[in-house]
């Protein structure tokens, strides 16, 4: 059987795992948000604005799914 103890490290490794790759996740979304809006703005400046609010969407979702790494090694640690 395993103990206590080792299902606590287990769980404060897994959130350890969660929130990084989370992380990463969310930079790169990010990153990758930032690179298509200055491409689409340094190929058609006039669209600026309207580029600008899609990239707000996808950083928001981007940043979105780190959140859900957050709740979720905090539900982790909790256990």
């Amino acid at each position: 059987m395993v103990d206590t103890a080792t299902i606590s490290q287990m769980a404060h490794l897994g959130a350890g795992i969660a929130i990084g790759f989370g992380a990463v996740g969310a930079g790169l979304g990010i990153g990758f948000a930032t690179k298509g809006l200055m491409d689409a703005v340094s190929r058609q400046p006039e669209v600026a604005g309207k580029a600008f609010g899609f990239f707000l969407l996808g950083a928001a979702l981007s940043e979105a799914c780190a959140l859900y790494a957050f709740v979720i090694a905090f539900l982790l640690l909790g256990k």
